[in-house]
């Protein structure tokens, strides 16, 4: 029971107040916009393309949460990370599938509600992510990981997707 505790509370501070609270404190302030100034084709448009971006997101997000409580044995959140490397699944084509995976959630919402606001916020998410990731989490993962993240590190890239996946992880995480 201790254990999804420590995932619930990581989810609902972490990609909860970022996909849910943020956003809904957005809209509740600033509204959303209609989409009876568009044309039905547009509208059909941005309401699949909305639909589209959240179920991958929602999967990624789910995916990598998994990963984490499975094969990492910890969370998601920077104060229960995982012991374990998890270099499987997504990880094997980029190394922060969570934080695409809730950028991916925060387009479909300002592509669903279409709001500017939830735009910026999307952008400022991604903006301060690309600050964060190589100033404290990459060292902190070097200095848990030694060199099986160094070695991860030359052969994933942190944001743009491998085609092919990475499999050639030494250890109990290997393919």
């Amino acid at each position: 029971m201790a254990f999804v505790l420590r995932h619930v509370r990581a989810i609902v501070a972490l990609p909860g107040t970022v996909t849910v609270f943020v956003p809904a404190v957005i809209v509740a302030c600033a509204g959303a916009r209609s989409a009876q100034d568009l044309p039905s084709w547009a509208t059909v448009a941005l309401v699949a393309m909305g639909c589209v971006l959240l179920g991958i997101g929602l999967a990624l997000m789910t995916w990598t949460i998994t990963l984490f409580a499975r094969l990492g044995r910890g969370t998601l959140a920077p104060w229960d990370p995982p012991g374990t490397l998890v270099v499987r699944g997504p990880y094997r084509h980029v190394r922060n599938p969570m934080i695409s995976g809730v950028t991916m959630v925060l387009l479909a919402e300002s592509l669903l509600f279409r709001s500017l606001l939830l735009l910026i916020w999307c952008a400022a998410f991604a903006a301060l992510n690309a600050i964060y990731i190589p100033l404290s989490e990459e060292p902190g993962l070097a200095a848990r990981f030694g060199g099986d993240f160094d070695v991860y590190r030359r052969h994933v890239r942190r944001w743009l997707p491998r085609l092919r996946s990475w499999g050639e992880m030494p250890g109990p995480d290997a393919p």
